[in-house]
């Protein structure tokens, strides 16, 4: 069982839609794949139609094995089960700061379910914590969207340094291109430097800027089931694919 990060330390580049995306490509390639959706918005939760789970507490979530089990909930699409967040889950960092090992929890508590999946999908809150801790040390790969701008690639630079000075595996940062408009001479510049900066730490795959994307929220699906066949769809597939061969993550 592996464990998939899609975070970013800015929020907006497209973390959620790549998590969900991926869960979904994985569960349809036969994995058993479990999205569990830490973000106390619920965007997650809400493109696949699930109703956040009231009763799971940051206590339970982190020290009840039932309730942590129970909390999670199918999907309508074969092999993908979410845990979805609710806006308790905005506590995380005060429950962790006063437990021992704060840094170790999340993965303490993944354990608990991880005979059940291939692969977990963690969809990220958009900041540097503790909980962001729990996921640096818990995840085999952490996928990072950019979107090819000056204030991104800063933003990726500012997480490659916290994981230099924290003793954490660079090897686990994986940043892909998103939201990538090819009719601004800006983004290609911005990849270029940026793949000559970090030639190990950056996918192949591409993300466009699409309107295909933006309406997840209106289908309440991913791009993969809504629209497979767009630039969009293709290149989510695109990443699947890479994060499984070139990551070997599954």
């Amino acid at each position: 069982m592996k464990i998939i990060a899609s975070y970013a330390n800015k929020g907006g580049v497209g973390k959620t839609a790549a998590a969900v995306n991926l869960a979904y490509a994985l569960a349809a390639a036969g994995h058993r794949v479990l999205l569990c959706d830490l973000d106390p918005q619920g965007a997650a939760s809400f493109y696949f139609r699930v109703k956040p789970s009231k009763k799971l507490t940051e206590s339970e979530f982190f020290q009840d094995v039932a309730k942590f089990t129970n909390a999670i909930k199918a999907t309508d699409y074969d092999n993908l089960d979410i845990l979805p967040a609710n806006m308790g889950f905005r506590d995380f960092d005060v429950f962790l700061a006063r437990m021992k090992q704060p840094r170790s929890r999340l993965k303490q508590a993944l354990k608990a379910v991880s005979g059940d999946f291939d692969a977990i999908i963690l969809d990220c809150p958009p900041n540097i914590s503790t909980l962001s801790e729990n996921i640096f040390k818990a995840a085999d790969a952490v996928l990072v969207p950019i979107i090819p701008t000056t204030l991104s690639e800063r933003t990726f630079q500012q997480l490659c340094s916290f994981f230099k000075d924290n003793d954490l595996p660079a090897g686990k940062l994986h940043g892909f291109f998103s939201m990538v408009q090819a009719s601004k001479s800006l983004h290609d510049e911005t990849m270029a430097v940026m793949r000559a900066a970090y030639p190990k730490a950056l996918l192949a795959t591409k993300i466009p800027f699409a309107s295909d994307v933006e309406r997840m929220g209106v289908h309440r699906a991913p791009v993969l089931v809504s629209a497979p066949n767009s630039a969009s769809g293709k290149a989510y597939q695109a990443l699947a694919d890479e994060v499984t061969l070139r990551l070997g993550v599954i």
